[in-house]
């Protein structure tokens, strides 16, 4: 009985304790009824004082994303990416094409349209951007930072290394060039920039790391770049032609490609390196092609030990100098005269200047790093016996 009691004013004496709470609650929403407006909701009242806040306490997002970041709270990656972009973007173009191409069995023309990117080289208008971009083009627009379009015209261009220069007829003002960087310098790891107009969205930027250097790239029929940088910022059709760019706003490429399947960025891209750039940019304005060293050696065979001479070009610095290919033969046969051709009397070239090579490539890329005017030392196998031939290269 002395139980059942205590439990019934136990729960009496709750019942009033929850009534008085309830009413003191409700009190000042209903003082609040009677007087303004109330506040938006989540706006601070301004006569009420901030708790103050435990240490390590976090800003909440709702509170956080009213403050807008301030200047000087970027971080220093964001600031050198900022940096980059406003220093360059002016430079980049935005290149479209148009043309045509036979299809079909009366093969009727039709036309054909391209985009991609390019630089600003000098205040005279001349631009820099991929053979590819232009090649077969009838028309090529220019279009500036301003918005404003100028037709190109055709400067000159190295189809084997993928670089083109056309001009355009624009305002100096209205032209900023790039800065020439040196890629000699680069390392595995560096960050780079690459801005373009990608599905033709105009100056856009990308950033990413150098993933790897002197890759090999066929850009040509079977002719290859050997100095070609390897990157992993997003690059996607539009890019081509334009530049890739170091933290302090250099140009150390142009983007040239992207290894892909589907024709979209799989986070391997790659460039063209500055310095094979600004070996060739020049001879284009100048001469609108390049000058390359010529040997007169005009086709070889290639063989496990080294390059068979097939062909020599007559009157060709390889002739002048003694070098030999295959020997026509002929051989009486009854009233018959037969000819065939004995490739045992043929050069086998093992070298040039100590330098092995194997294939025609290794061969040229040796041959196209010197001038006109330079002699060369090839090491060749002639009747089973090695020796040197000296040949001064030809060409402009």
């Amino acid at each position: 009985m002395k139980f059942f009691v205590g439990c019934f004013c136990s729960a009496c004496l709750g019942g009033i304790l929850a009534v008085a709470l309830c009413e003191s609650r409700l009190e000042p929403a209903a003082h609040a009824a009677q007087g303004p407006a109330p506040a938006t909701l989540g706006a601070p009242d301004p006569a009420r004082k901030p708790a103050p806040r435990e240490a390590g306490a976090r800003t909440p997002p709702a509170v956080a994303a009213t403050h807008p970041l301030a200047p000087g709270q970027l971080t220093q990656d964001e600031q050198v990416n900022i940096a980059v972009y406003e220093e360059v973007n002016r430079s980049v173009v935005n290149i479209t094409t148009r043309g045509a191409r036979a299809e079909g069995i009366f093969m009727l023309e039709v036309p054909t349209e391209g985009a991609g990117s390019g630089s600003v080289l000098d205040k005279q208008g001349h631009i820099l951007t991929n053979n590819h971009v232009i090649d077969g083009a009838r028309q090529v627009m220019v279009t500036l930072f301003d918005g404003k379009s100028y037709e190109a015209r055709y400067v000159g261009a190295d189809p084997i290394n993928d670089v083109a220069v056309i001009k355009i007829d624009a305002p100096a003002d209205a032209l900023h060039p790039v800065v020439f960087g040196d890629s000699r310098q680069l390392k595995v790891g560096m960050r780079v920039f690459a801005i373009g107009n990608p599905f033709g969205l105009e100056r856009t930027l990308t950033t990413g790391i150098i993933s790897s250097l002197n890759r090999t790239l066929q850009i040509h029929e079977n002719r290859t770049v050997k100095s070609i940088i390897q990157i992993d910022a997003a690059i996607k059709p539009g890019n081509s032609g334009g530049p890739l760019l170091d933290s302090h706003s250099k140009l150390i490429g142009m983007n040239t490609a992207i290894a892909s399947r589907t024709g979209q960025s799989a986070g391997v891209g790659f460039a063209i390196p500055i310095g094979l750039i600004a070996r060739i940019v020049p001879q284009l304005i100048e001469k609108g092609r390049v000058v390359r060293p010529e040997v007169g050696i005009s086709k070889v065979f290639e063989t496990e030990q080294g390059l068979l001479v097939l062909r020599v070009v007559p009157g060709g610095p390889a002739e002048r100098a003694g070098l030999q290919g295959p020997q026509l033969v002929r051989r009486q046969r009854g009233p018959f005269v037969v000819e065939s051709v004995d490739r045992s009397a043929a050069d086998l070239i093992i070298a040039v200047d100590g330098a092995k090579v194997t294939t025609a490539d290794d061969f040229l890329s040796i041959i196209e790093a010197k001038e006109p005017g330079q002699h060369i030392t090839l090491t060749v196998v002639r009747k089973g016996k090695e020796q040197k031939v000296t040949i001064a290269l030809g060409g402009e």
